[in-house]
């Protein structure tokens, strides 16, 4: 075949022919026009839903999270359950594991720091202070405190009795009261809280009014005649476990120890509540019982204090 004739050939195939001494000819690259400004704004617009569809996940997700928590402070307000979830399981096992320190200890230490060595009162406001506006705890508190004050001041003990020292707030409190000779005993079953509330009641000085006895107060009562040299109790405030409240209670009958007058004040017989302790001692003969609505410490929550007279 001639030359034309091969180029010919090569022409209708779209191939590029060299001619002496050149290369072949390649097929032109095709060029990658930028798209028009219509087809970029339209590409832009698509992406905008995505971008805002993707931002409003963790927007989401931090409404949530408030709505919780806005959640938890009004349930612990109004619901002594969610407090105490949130307070003395939650609030409280973070926080000791962060500081490495018990709550018990870190009130302790605010009261060395900010109360007047000596001053009962000064103790007291102290405790309120913190339990007020830093850390909840099962204090007497200072709303049902001035129950507690307005009964020993009735009772007028020469001999009283608390179950449940716990950091020792009552004790200070219920001692500053007593007259001269007089003494209070008061039985606490966790060695952590009497070694904290050993120190809180000397800072507050009225260790002389006051003996901490550590255990069980199922064992402890028995022991208060010949051990203690208790006759016969005055007054008695009870403030531990509440499902201790009934069978302590029949102990002290048991033992001898309540004289016609003397006096029992239970703590929290609504929140967390002693039913079996208020059915006892209300359908009781031996008792006269009056009851005295409050709130839990430091809270909202409704709660009340039952005295009950013992009548012999």
């Amino acid at each position: 075949m001639g030359l034309k004739a091969s180029c010919a050939v090569c022409a209708k195939q779209g191939r590029g022919v060299r001619s002496e001494g050149s290369w072949p000819l390649l097929p032109p690259r095709p060029r990658h026009r930028p798209a028009p400004l219509q087809a970029r704004c339209e590409g832009r617009r698509r992406e905008q839903p995505q971008m805002l569809e993707n931002s409003s996940v963790p927007l989401f997700i931090v409404f949530i999270l408030l709505f919780i928590l806005l959640l938890i402070v009004v349930l612990m307000r109004k619901s002594g359950t969610a407090a105490l979830i949130w307070n003395e399981i939650i609030r409280e096992k973070v926080t000791n594991f962060i500081m490495n320190q018990s709550k018990e200890q870190r009130i302790l230490n605010f009261v060395l720091q900010n109360a007047v060595r000596g001053d009962p009162c000064s103790v007291m406001d102290t405790i309120d202070k913190y339990c007020s506006q830093k850390e909840w705890a099962m204090n007497v508190g200072n709303e049902k405190g001035l129950i507690l004050d307005k009964t020993v001041e009735e009772a007028n003990p020469s001999v009283a009795l608390e179950l449940g020292t716990y950091c020792g707030y009552s004790a200070v409190r219920i001692s500053r009261l007593l007259k001269a000779g007089a003494r209070l005993l008061t039985v606490e079953f966790n060695p952590e809280f009497a070694a904290i509330a050993k120190q809180m009641i000397e800072f507050a000085g009225v260790q002389d009014k006051v003996k901490l006895l550590e255990g069980p107060s199922e064992e402890i009562i028995p022991q208060l005649k010949k051990k203690y040299e208790v006759d016969t109790l005055d007054f008695v405030f009870l403030d531990h476990w509440k499902d201790r409240y009934t069978p302590d209670t029949i102990l002290l009958q048991e033992c001898n120890l309540l004289r016609k007058g003397s006096i029992l004040l239970a703590d929290n017989i609504i929140f967390p509540g002693a039913p079996d302790f208020l059915n006892y001692v209300r359908k009781s003969p031996h008792f006269k019982c009056t009851n005295y609505p409050s709130h839990l410490e430091y809270m909202q929550v409704e709660d009340a204090m039952e005295k009950a007279v013992f009548l012999g």
